[in-house]
C-alpha cells in the first residue's frame, strides 16, 4: 500500500520536468476567466436588480427561483465534470468545451437579460427556464476551463501563476462591470437597453476571450487512461483525501466569504452610516489582486500553498473579529482592509490546490480525472455560496433587522455584525485549520509526480519487447 510518507521518504527527485508555461500560455489561460465572468459576474451582480425593477418579478419569487436553480446547477457540476472526463478529441479534453461552448453560453445570457412580456406566469416560467440553461452552459465551459490548468503543468511556480491569472482576469471584469453598469441602472434610464447592448457587446468580447484562450493553451500532462469509466470516477473520488479535505475547507471558506459579501454593505450603512465606503472598499480589493499577484510564485517557493493558505486563514479570521467588535467605523474599515489580503491570496492559491488533488488521485488509483475532481469541488463551492448568502440572512433575521426602518436596535445591529464580520472570521479560521491535515505539501506532490512518471516508464518498458515480466495497472507500486 502506497502512503503519503512512502512518498516522502523517496528520494527519486523531482518530479519529471515539462516545458514551463509561457507569458502567453499564463495570459491566455487568465484570460478565460475573463470570459467566464462576462456571463457569471454580469448574472450574480446584476440578475436581481434586473428581474425586480425591469421585468417586474417580485422579490420573494426571485429568490425563490435563485435557490432552486442554484441547487440545480451545483449538481451538474459534477455530471459535467464526468462527461468531461469521458471526452477524448484532437483537441484535447478540455478545450474543445472552450471553442464550442462559448457562443451557446454568451448567447444565453442575452437571453436571460431579455424576458419577453409573457404574463405573470408566462414570464417567470421563462425566467426559470433561460437561468438554468445559462447555468448549464456555464456549467458545461466552467468545468474543462478550470480542469484545464492541471493538465497544462504539474510545477508547483507554473500552477500559481495560473491560480493568480484566473483571478486578475475575473477581478478585472467584475470591477469593470461594477464601474462601468452600476452608473447606469438608474430608473430614469432604459434599463432594460442597458442590459441588452451590454449582452450583445458581451457576446463578441467573450467570443474573442474564449478564441484566446483555445489558441493560446495545451494540454500537455500525460495520462494513461483517456476515456474514464464510472467505476474509476468513484474509485478516484473516494480514495482521493487531499480533495476531500480541500472541498471541506474550500466550502467553509465560501460560507464566510458570501456572508461577508451578502452583509457588508448592512454592516457600513446601518451600523456605521458609512456607506461611502464600500466603493473604496471594491477598489482596495482590486488594488490589493494586483499588488499580490505578482507574489504568489514566490510566496510558493517559499512556504508552500499549504502553509500559505493556512496563514492567509488566520490573517483573514484575525481581521474580521476586529471588525465584529470594532468601536467605530474606521477600526471596522481597517480591520476589513486586514482582512483582504488574506482572502485574496487564499483564492488564488486555492485553484493551485485544487489542480494538484488531480495527482493525489492519480497516485492512489492509476487514473487522472480532472473533469469530476473539479466538478466535485466547484459543487462545494457554489454549495458554501447559497449556504454563506443564507447565513447572512438568517443573521439579520435573528437580530430583527427591519428594512423599512431607518434606524436599526442594538439588537439588528449585532445580528449584522455577526453576519458581516463574525461568521466570516469563524469559518476562515475552521477552513484554515482543516488544511493543517492536507497531506499534499509541495515536496510530497511533486514526489508523487516523480512516482506517476516513473510507474508509466515501468510500463512502457514492460510493453517492449524485451521489457521483460508483467507490471500491474497501478504500476511498479499497488495503490491504496
Amino acid at each position: 500500500m502506497t502512503t503519503v510518507d512512502d512518498a516522502t521518504s523517496r528520494t527519486a527527485g523531482t518530479s519529471p520536468a515539462l516545458p514551463r508555461l509561457t507569458a502567453v500560455n499564463i495570459l491566455g489561460y487568465g484570460a478565460g476567466d475573463a470570459a467566464n465572468n462576462l456571463a457569471f459576474m454580469l448574472a450574480t451582480s446584476f440578475l436581481l436588480v434586473y428581474y425586480t425593477d425591469v421585468v417586474g418579478i417580485g422579490a420573494a419569487a426571485a429568490g425563490t427561483l435563485f435557490l432552486v436553480v442554484r441547487i440545480f446547477d451545483a449538481f451538474t457540476d459534477v455530471v459535467a465534470g464526468r462527461i468531461v472526463d469521458r471526452t477524448n478529441t484532437r483537441f484535447g479534453k478540455f478545450r474543445p468545451y472552450l471553442l464550442f461552448g462559448a457562443l451557446p453560453l454568451l448567447l444565453l445570457s442575452v437571453a436571460t437579460f431579455n424576458v419577453p412580456e409573457l404574463g405573470e406566469t408566462g414570464t417567470l416560467l421563462y425566467a426559470y427556464l433561460t437561468y438554468t440553461l445559462l447555468g448549464i452552459a456555464y456549467t458545461i465551459v466552467n468545468i474543462p476551463y478550470g480542469s484545464l490548468a492541471s493538465a497544462m503543468t504539474q510545477d508547483a511556480s507554473d500552477r500559481a501563476k495560473l491560480a493568480s491569472a484566473r483571478t486578475l482576469g475575473a477581478a478585472i471584469v467584475g470591477s469593470l462591470l461594477a464601474a462601468v453598469l452600476t452608473p447606469m441602472l438608474s430608473k430614469d434610464n432604459d434599463m432594460q437597453a442597458v442590459f441588452t447592448n451590454a449582452t450583445l457587446a458581451f457576446v463578441v468580447v467573450g467570443g474573442a476571450l474564449y478564441m484566446f484562450t483555445f489558441l493560446t493553451t495545451k494540454e500537455r500532462v500525460a495520462r494513461d487512461v483517456t476515456v474514464v469509466t464510472m467505476r474509476q470516477t468513484v474509485e478516484t473520488l473516494r480514495g482521493n483525501r487531499a480533495l476531500a479535505l480541500l472541498c471541506l475547507s474550500s466550502f467553509l471558506l465560501l460560507t464566510g466569504m458570501f456572508a461577508k459579501s451578502t452583509a457588508q454593505i448592512y454592516l457600513m450603512r446601518d451600523v456605521f452610516d458609512a456607506l461611502e465606503l464600500v466603493a473604496p472598499l471594491s477598489i482596495a480589493q482590486l488594488f490589493g489582486i494586483f499588488a499580490i499577484a505578482p507574489f504568489v510564485p514566490k510566496i510558493v517557493r517559499r512556504w508552500g500553498k499549504r502553509n500559505a493558505y493556512i496563514g492567509a486563514g488566520f490573517v483573514a479570521a484575525g481581521g474580521s473579529f476586529v471588525a465584529f467588535v470594532a468601536p467605530n467605523v474606521w477600526v471596522a474599515f481597517a480591520a476589513l482592509l486586514v482582512s483582504m489580503p488574506g482572502l485574496l491570496l487564499i483564492n488564488m492559491l486555492i485553484w493551485a490546490l485544487e489542480a494538484d488533488t488531480v495527482e493525489y488521485g492519480e497516485w492512489k488509483t492509476g487514473v487522472r480525472t480532472e473533469g469530476v475532481t473539479y466538478g466535485a469541488f466547484s459543487f462545494t463551492r457554489k454549495a458554501g455560496q447559497a449556504v454563506g448568502g443564507a447565513m447572512a440572512a438568517y443573521a439579520l433575521a435573528i437580530g430583527g433587522y427591519v428594512g423599512s426602518e431607518q434606524v436599526q436596535t442594538a439588537a439588528a445591529e449585532w445580528g449584522i455584525r455577526a453576519a458581516a464580520a463574525l461568521v466570516p472570521g469563524v469559518f476562515a479560521l475552521a477552513a484554515a485549520l482543516i488544511m493543517m491535515a492536507y497531506p499534499l505539501t509541495d515536496a510530497v506532490h511533486a514526489r508523487i509526480v516523480a512516482e506517476i512518471a516513473e510507474r508509466r516508464a515501468a510500463r512502457t518498458d514492460a510493453a517492449l519487447p524485451d521489457g521483460g515480466g508483467d507490471v500491474a495497472e497501478g504500476g511498479a507500486t499497488t495503490p491504496a
